[in-house]
């Protein structure tokens, strides 16, 4: 249990809190706090999860851009928790979310990282979106990408809105959606 999990009050023991959300301009916690709140429940249910299956790695709670960041690092075989193009990391975010959810009675839009592979193919994907953007103002024909999770298109269509002159759309359905990146008229 972390310090953002229970208030304490003079003598050492636990505030109750509802008696606390009933004191006068408190109206519970804020949005940080809730972040928080599912950083630590992530980090529980993921270090639970890591012992069962006999991994190593570090568990590092952040709260960036209105959303809950957890990363596990520092084990040897983390890569295994990834999977093929981030498919066992999809799977282990959404089970972690609805971990989250579970407790809190809120869908949870944590962002879950293993290894850093989010965070390398984020970089990844930019570099992508970037040269596919100018590529199209090249030649002016528009380019469709290959099918991507909704985190990775995400990170495509921010990398196009970057590049004058051209914009993003996303097309198909899931699993078969992709960005397709069109010049301006």
């Amino acid at each position: 249990m972390t310090a953002a999990d229970t208030d304490l009050g003079a003598e050492g023991g636990q505030v109750d809190n509802d008696a606390a959300e009933e004191k006068p301009g408190r109206s519970g916690p804020t949005g940080e706090e809730l972040l928080v709140q599912e950083g630590d429940i992530a980090g529980d249910y993921l270090e639970r999860l890591l012992d069962l299956l006999d991994f190593d790695g570090d568990i590092d709670l952040d709260v960036e851009a209105g959303r809950a960041i957890v990363s596990i690092d520092g084990g040897d075989d983390l890569e295994k928790l990834v999977g093929p193009r981030g498919n066992a990391l999809e799977a282990l975010q959404e089970l972690t979310r609805l971990a989250v959810q579970q407790e809190t009675g809120v869908r949870s839009r944590l962002m879950l990282d293993i290894a850093g592979w989010r965070a390398e193919r984020r970089e990844e994907l930019r570099d992508l979106g970037k040269a596919s953007a100018e590529k199209v103002l090249g030649t002016g024909e528009k380019v469709r990408l290959q099918p991507m999770t909704p985190f990775e298109r995400k990170v495509v269509h921010d990398a196009v809105a970057e590049i004058e002159g051209v914009h993003s759309e996303s097309e198909g359905e899931d699993p078969r959606r992709r960005v397709v990146i069109f010049p301006k008229p």
